[in-house]
């Protein structure tokens, strides 16, 4: 028999063995009884393998153990089969499963058949799964033709699967047995599922046959897995914050904004206090643009649907766009994006190579279509704001403008509290416009400005837009969970399809570069996210109301209306509650509002011109008089600490 030589990755150990030996032996002969338990998989160049898969020919491996994120999701994946599993061992054969992926905080399933699941269901699955999981259940590989898979999964009425099959060019497939469940998958597994340590089912959900609305809904149940019950116990303590902080929750009882049927889903209505730190948020953001050499615009929220075709809209976005409408006989359409305006702005005029860089900007609605089920409170919506940009320059200028954004960038994203964040640089895609020399040169123009600025990034290999590279900045919230907002594009494209030129030094006509470049991405977004990060417990520059004055008794009642209009008149956010209740009781609902001071009047405040501030932590500050109070609350907002 032939023998081949197997080495550990980083060449510390090999050993020669026969040739078709399984990885699971390998690993034993090449680690300690310890580590080899702790196998879960090998990787081989650059490709996961099962531990039961047969080595072949001389190679490399690395061992794939639960505290990597491969072996994570092995875990997952495998917990997906289990729950099918346990899913056709409750409710029958003529269960239909469609597919069952790993994602990134967890795992799913879909399935199709007559009855409902209800919560009471998901507690019975999960216990079966246990079952299945304490018998130590073997997954086991098997490759069979395509013409083989579709007379199994024919046999078993298992529709999905055939649908499936019919998508792949392969010859072959790889299937998977578990017990007397058996699946259509890529694979690999666990070597049995008695490896899952920690599993808990979460919740059902709706979901179209392949993300089409068109095809037949599925039921969907989501879990999670984990490598220690420890780790399965964290997580789910922070998915029980993440419920108190559901921003569509709090911004309902915060009265921040509303979503209503009649005015139809995915369209924001402010409330007027969730108003009031819009306007709070964009003045901020307006003032810091003017003083970094922006100019602000406004344009129109629709356009000829000829301009669309130009910029190139609706070949590569026309999905997204709503239908077109008619006026005056011309066909327009309501704005997905800000871009064709600014460049219809830039044109209306020669330009010089003096004026560059040109640095517009712009707060402007735009209007994409989403499906109803895709729609999530203020993170996905069918109107929204965009704190959109463009700076059109000369190729000189290139580093130098996006060293500038990052620097804006960053800073604003401190501002409002967020400090950590993962950074990505895209690259050229298959296919794209523009010159390879063009692409080169401002992937160069990315990289040497976050490598200038000192920010750490990942290459994201292919994910550039077809149009230009990019860099992506994704912030991570309280709970560190990662949030995509700011984007630096650099745009080929839209300058050639609108023609645009400058006069260079030279007399001649020369195409300026275009970034598109957006901070807080859609403010709608942005704005649940500070709801979740900060549980709505906004700093004092953000809060909508800053304070409320309360009286204890009707006594006080005049002088307290005499304090509210004081701070009032000095700029305080401010509200009054002299309505005839209990302290306590008002205290509480200003607590529960979230408000960052409650101001209390009673006899000896009234006599010495005071007021009491208490903190919505509980702790009292002492008396000082309403002019003392309204200047620290102006230095705290001030301070937007």
């Amino acid at each position: 028999m032939a023998e081949i030589t197997v080495g550990l990755a980083g060449g510390e150990k090999s050993l020669t063995c026969p040739a078709g030996s399984s990885f699971a032996e390998i690993v034993r002969g090449l680690v300690s009884k310890k580590q080899a338990k702790q196998a879960l998989a090998v990787r081989v160049g650059g490709e996961l393998r099962d531990l039961s898969a047969a080595a072949v020919s001389d190679c490399e491996v690395e061992i794939v153990t639960a505290n990597s994120p491969e072996g994570l999701e092995l875990i997952r994946h495998s917990a997906a089969h289990v729950m099918a599993h346990a899913v056709i061992d409750l409710f029958g054969p003529e269960v239909k499963v469609a597919i069952g992926p790993a994602t990134a905080d967890g795992f799913y399933y879909d399935f199709d058949l007559p009855e409902t699941f209800s919560p009471e269901d998901l507690e019975r699955i999960e216990a079966r799964m246990q079952e299945i999981i304490a018998s130590g259940a073997v997954f086991e590989r098997e490759e069979v033709s395509v013409a083989e898979a579709r007379e199994i999964f024919a046999a078993a009425g298992q529709d999905y699967k055939l649908e499936l099959l019919d998508g792949i060019g392969a010859e072959t497939v790889s299937l998977y047995r578990l017990g007397s469940f058996l699946d259509l998958c890529r694979g690999p597994h666990l070597p049995h599922a008695g490896l899952i340590k920690a599993v808990k089912l979460l919740k059902l959900a709706g979901a179209y046959w392949r993300g089409d609305e068109n095809r037949q809904m599925l039921q969907r149940i989501y879990g999670t897995a984990f490598a220690s019950k420890k780790e399965l116990a964290g997580h789910l303590a922070r998915l029980e914050e993440a419920k108190r902080r559901d921003h569509r929750r709090l911004g309902r009882e915060l009265e921040l904004f509303t979503i209503d049927d009649q005015v139809g889903p995915g369209l924001i209505l402010w409330q007027p206090r969730g108003a009031m730190m819009r306007r709070i948020i964009e003045d901020f953001w307006r003032d810091e643009h003017y003083r970094h050499g922006y100019e602000l615009l406004f344009t129109p929220h629709i356009a000829r649907r000829d301009m669309w075709k130009t910029s190139g809209h609706l070949d590569f976005y026309g999905e997204n766009m709503y239908a077109p409408m008619e006026i005056d006989g011309v066909a327009f359409q309501l704005k997905p994006m800000n871009c064709p305006f600014h460049i219809a702005l830039y044109n209306t005029r020669k330009r010089s190579y003096r004026e560059f860089p040109i640095r517009w900007c712009e707060l402007g609605t735009v209007y994409r279509y989403e499906k109803t089920g895709a729609l999530h409170g203020l993170m996905r919506v069918r109107g929204f704001t965009q704190d959109d940009a463009h700076i059109f320059c000369r190729p000189d200028q290139l580093a130098g403008e996006i060293f500038n954004i990052l620097d804006l960038t960053l800073h604003i994203l401190a501002t409002f509290g967020f400090d950590t964040y993962d950074i990505y640089l895209s690259t050229r895609p298959e296919k794209y416009v523009g010159s390879d020399e063009n692409w080169d040169a401002a992937t160069s123009a990315l990289r040497s400005a976050l490598e200038k600025k000192g920010l750490a990034y990942e290459i994201d290999p292919g994910e550039g837009v077809f149009y230009g590279p990019k860099i992506d900045i994704k912030i991570r919230d309280s709970l560190g969970r990662s949030w995509q907002c700011s984007t630096i594009q650099v745009d080929f494209n839209l300058p050639e399809r609108f023609d645009i030129g400058y006069t260079g030094a030279d007399g001649a006509t020369h195409r300026p570069i275009m970034i598109h470049r957006a901070l807080m991405g859609s403010l709608e977004r942005f704005f649940g996210v500070l709801i979740e990060h900060y549980a709505g417990a906004f700093p004092v520059w953000l809060a909508p109301v800053q304070a409320v004055v309360m009286n204890i008794t009707d006594s006080q009642r005049e002088y307290a209306a005499g304090v509210f209009d004081i701070l009032r008149a000095a700029g305080v956010r401010v509200e009054k509650d002299l309505r005839n209740e209990k302290l306590n009781y008002k205290i509480r609902e200003a607590q529960v509002r979230k408000v960052p001071f409650m101001v209390v009047i009673g006899d000896r405040e009234k006599e010495e011109g005071t007021v009491t501030v208490r903190e919505r932590s509980g702790r009292n500050l002492d008396p000082m008089t309403p002019e003392q109070f309204a200047q620290m609350v102006r230095e705290a907002a001030g301070s937007r600490a």
